[in-house]
């Protein structure tokens, strides 16, 4: 406790110089940085990330520092690479062990911060690292499965595959297999995102529901098809994310990107015909943007934006959205974002969290969703901005 308290007042310390006296936010930067500088203000230390009063391991903080790791490789500022580092060295051991996480729980949530060790084992060759990654992975060798070979989302979670996995597990699998040389993980990771367009896809709108369960046994799961009754929009940016992250690891004559690539094209032609065009922004509840309650929320908005500006510039998409992303940024920025006077960037309208089952019963009608907490400068909002930030500054 003593080591913590030093660290977080140096950290602050460290802040004061780096901000000077009044800790100016410079607004001439790239909104990237704009944020990132803001993230670090709030957050000394990157485990408080996500309102924490302790370091846990957990997927929001892997999902702010996967944007901080893009940006380092964009700047290659040592601060940004540091941030990064100091929360893997607070949650990993002398021995490779990981605290606070739970393998026995077989939550696929917890795989998401692992993406952030290849590059520090890379950088560093520190051996805690790669341990810490072998933990992950064999998690993922021995999670329960459907029938057909899909993970399910949590061990007490039955049966249940949900959109928010695929971006927790398969961008780790995926690049697992590249940086490891084992390319049978390619097929499991490619499978994990097939299997959920198969059974989350509604065929007449292109969305895909949130969750499926496949013995239809939650009140939540429609009868015929097991899909949960709404499409809600951080679920699907979730997918998105993971489905054009994934292709960063195939081998260029890989038939998986064939398979990826179409997945991506049919999620663009759906995203874009659900943008609200006014704002450019995308709704809590995707379809139903009319309806009573519904708001234009951050986190969806953020990750469909990175995800169609990336696969425009990597050549997944057509050009024509590249400017459907450039609205949806506009958008984020005109309608959510906040500046104070010290220049601070704050992100408005997040969803807090939202699920499937479990008690209280989360039972996926549209009142449950647009009910859910609201929140400000949320990681699972801020880190896909700074991600479509970088994209729309390439």
């Amino acid at each position: 406790m003593k080591k913590r308290s030093f660290l977080l007042i140096m950290a602050v310390f460290f802040s004061q110089l780096t901000f000077g006296q009044e800790k100016m936010i410079p607004r001439d930067l790239d909104w990237s940085e704009r944020m990132a500088l803001s993230v670090m203000k709030r957050n000394p230390e990157a485990w408080q990330i996500d309102f924490m009063d302790r370091p846990v391991w957990s997927y929001p903080q892997g999902l702010m520092l996967h944007a901080f790791e893009e940006l380092w490789k964009k700047s290659d500022s040592e601060s940004y690479y540091m941030y990064i580092k100091a929360y893997a060295d607070e949650l990993i051991d002398q021995d490779g062990q990981i605290k606070t996480y739970k393998y026995e729980t077989y939550n696929i949530d917890m795989i998401n911060s692992g993406k952030l060790l290849f590059n520090l084992y890379s950088k560093t060759g520190d051996v805690r690292y790669k341990k810490a990654i072998e933990t992950l992975r064999g998690q993922l060798k021995y999670q329960p499965k459907t029938s057909e070979g899909g993970f399910w989302h949590k061990l007490r979670y039955t049966n249940q595959m949900w959109l928010d996995g695929a971006y927790m597990g398969t961008p780790f699998l995926m690049q697992y297999a590249k940086e490891f040389k084992d390319p049978e993980v390619f097929e499991e990771g490619i499978l994990q995102l097939v299997l959920m367009e198969k059974h989350l896809r509604d065929p007449k709108t292109g969305l895909l529901y949130h969750g499926w369960d496949e013995s239809k046994f939650q009140s939540w799961a429609d009868p015929e098809t097991g899909r949960s009754p709404n499409v809600w929009g951080r679920a699907m940016g979730w997918y998105a994310m993971a489905v054009v992250d994934a292709l960063d690891f195939l081998p260029e004559e890989h038939y998986g990107r064939t398979v990826l690539s179409g997945i991506l094209q049919r999620l663009a032609v759906a995203i874009k015909h659900y943008q609200d065009e006014q704002t450019g922004l995308w709704y809590q509840v995707i379809d139903q943007g009319a309806r009573e309650g519904n708001y234009l929320e951050a986190s969806a908005s953020s990750m469909f934006v990175y995800a169609l500006a990336k696969g425009v510039n990597k050549g997944y998409l057509d050009k024509v959205f590249k400017q459907i992303a450039e609205k949806g940024f506009e958008g984020i920025v005109t309608e959510l974002i906040k500046v104070k006077e010290d220049g601070e960037v704050s992100l408005t309208q997040v969803c807090a969290v939202a699920g499937l089952g479990g008690n209280p019963y989360r039972d996926g009608t549209y009142a449950y969703y647009v009910n859910e907490k609201i929140r400000i400068n949320d990681p699972k909002g801020v880190g896909p901005f700074i991600l479509a930030a970088l994209e729309l500054e390439r």
